[in-house]
């Protein structure tokens, strides 16, 4: 019998704000646990208890702490070569960037997207330069070389001159959370007694600039969709400060703050609710490496119009309902056709399979699990 792989994880973005290296983390090694035992995987994070409960079937002694420091980095200067050095893995997998070489362990870097190159206009100068270093310091040193679309393995490609047969796509996937049994008459009640909220088009997503919900916000009011008795309802945490999207809020009459609503966050039960509850889901977002959240309201058969921009022109499946960001008039007709006659639900049920069909993370683990045993040492 061989010996099982040993696998380190920094698990660092486990315990941060929701964003798609969390989902990619979690799903992916959930999986890949489950259907390979041949797998020994540690997660190190500074809240290994927050850890402990996103995979209860893990012994508590697969989780190494981290110091609590100042600066988050330094774990990768003190903390995970500590690690690395006392336990002696066959691979450790980063997210973005990873510490200095270490000559004994495979690096596995995962880079989900590197948008601060195309798009410089919704990062700072200091942000865009202290991690064009790093992240390319950190994906030409991997021995294992992945990303989550080939619209991000395509810019890798180019800004980093990495040949595109050495990156490789694993992409995300929609979370079996989300298909749970209920009608979408039971979520709009759940919504309807708990929140106060009906008849509402939908956005989940972080709150930064490129995500353009101000835009969003915008259009809704121009169309007076308010005025139809429709809601606006925003569900995401903020990354970066959108001034102008506080501009427009803080304008809002009282008549129009009575349609809109914005949540931090809500409950994995509750979000699936809203995702099958809305009367539209709508992404705008200008920018992406992935973009996960119309997949998941797909999958719980809500009608999406996404935008087709970087990553989500992917998304080729949800055409007629896609529309470029920058185009207004395009949005316009397309939410206006959207409200006055929705798709059916032979259509929204057809696109949901389609979105289970090819983003699924049994497939993605089953890719990483390759990858993991053609570079293992024999």
């Amino acid at each position: 019998m061989h010996k099982p792989l040993k696998i380190f994880v920094d698990g660092h973005c486990l315990e941060t704000e929701f964003q798609g290296a969390q989902t990619f983390v979690q799903n992916l090694y959930t999986n890949l646990l489950q259907d390979y035992p041949d797998i020994d995987v540690y997660f190190g994070a500074c809240d290994c208890e927050k850890l402990a409960q996103l995979f209860p079937s893990i012994s508590s002694s697969k989780f190494l702490s981290y110091k609590k420091r100042s600066s988050s980095l330094l774990r990768f200067v003190i903390d995970i070569p500590s690690i690395l050095k006392r336990h002696r893995f066959d691979f450790a997998h980063f997210q973005y960037l990873s510490p200095p070489k270490n000559n004994n362990c495979k690096y596995i870097v995962t880079l989900h997207d590197i948008l601060y190159h195309d798009f410089p206009q919704y990062f700072s100068l200091p942000y865009r330069v202290k991690r064009n270093f790093i992240f390319q310091r950190s994906i030409k040193e991997a021995a294992i070389k992945t990303t989550v679309s080939a619209y991000s393995r395509d810019r890798i490609h180019y800004h980093f001159n990495i040949p595109k047969d050495q990156v490789h796509i694993l992409p995300n996937g929609v979370s079996n959370d989300f298909s749970n049994p209920g009608t979408k008459e039971e979520a709009r009640a759940l919504i309807s007694k708990k929140y106060g909220i009906s008849n509402f088009i939908l956005y989940v997503s972080r709150v930064e600039p490129r995500k353009n919900h101000d835009f969003l916000l915008n259009e809704f009011l121009a169309m007076k969709l308010y005025r139809q008795n429709i809601s606006l309802v925003f569900i995401g945490k903020r990354s970066i400060n959108v001034v102008q999207l506080d501009k427009t809020i803080k304008r809002l009459t009282s008549s129009q703050k009575k349609y809109f609503f914005q949540f931090e966050q809500v409950n994995p039960i509750d979000l699936e609710a809203f995702y099958k509850a809305c009367r539209l889901f709508v992404y705008p977002s200008m920018a992406e490496g992935f973009g996960i959240p119309p997949l998941e309201a797909a999958a719980c058969n809500a009608p999406v119009l996404c935008s087709n921009a970087t990553a989500m022109h992917d998304f080729n499946f949800f055409a007629p309902y896609i529309f470029d960001p920058e185009n207004k008039k395009e949005f316009h007709e397309k939410i206006r056709a959207m409200i006055d006659s929705p798709p059916t639900e032979d259509h929204l049920k057809k696109i949901a399979a389609e979105v289970r069909a090819r983003y699924a993370w049994q497939k993605s683990s089953d890719q990483f699990y390759a990858l993991l045993q053609s570079n293992s040492t024999p």
